[in-house]
């Protein structure tokens, strides 16, 4: 049975390479004082009896630096669109026109750029127990080989080899976050 284990690294990657992207997801919807069209991508409508992203309601644009721009397909989800940006928490105010919502994006003071920049720091922790997580589950799977025979040299370099992948991940949490909170600050 020793012999034949084999930790499934590529699994561990793929997982890691998940809460990565989730955390870049996240990291996207704060708002950093200029218009980007994936500040929205969280925020969910209520159409047609389910939720649904506003890029799937209306054509989301970006004319200016300091302004997001909603063509709404639906004239009859235009409220809809509307109380859902209000209620999102990005601290915009939508404006109507026709069926389109004009989302002018404020200067952010500098308490605000100190929250958000909390905020992203909140996020990358989330990250980084999520990939602690994954080392965990791979470090019980090297435990159960070990009960089923693994020899102990096979058990630390798989081990190691674990702990070198979440070591890496990491890393790329800490210089995502450094990035987007250089992001943030700058006025």
């Amino acid at each position: 049975m020793s012999d034949d284990f084999m930790l499934d690294t590529d699994d561990l990657t793929r997982r890691m390479d998940g809460a990565m992207a989730n955390l870049r997801t996240e990291f996207a919807s704060l708002r950093t004082g200029r218009a980007s069209a994936s500040m929205l991508e969280p925020v969910q409508v209520e159409a047609y009896g389910q939720m649904t992203p506003i890029n799937q309601v209306g054509t989301v644009n970006v004319p200016e630096p300091r302004m997001v721009t909603i063509n709404v397909w639906d004239k009859g989800l235009v409220g809809k669109v509307e109380k859902a940006i209000r209620e999102s928490g990005l601290g915009i105010n939508p404006q109507l026109n026709g069926t389109i919502i004009m989302l002018p994006i404020p200067e952010l003071n500098e308490e605000r750029r100190r929250e958000l920049g909390k905020v992203a720091a909140q996020y990358a922790e989330s990250a980084r127990v999520a990939i602690r997580n994954l080392r965990r589950d791979g470090m019980d799977q090297i435990k159960k080989a070990k009960a089923d025979g693994l020899s102990e040299d096979d058990q630390r370099f798989w081990e190691a080899e674990v702990q070198e992948l979440t070591d890496k991940y990491v890393k790329k949490v800490d210089a995502a976050l450094e990035t987007k909170q250089e992001e943030i600050m700058q006025v």
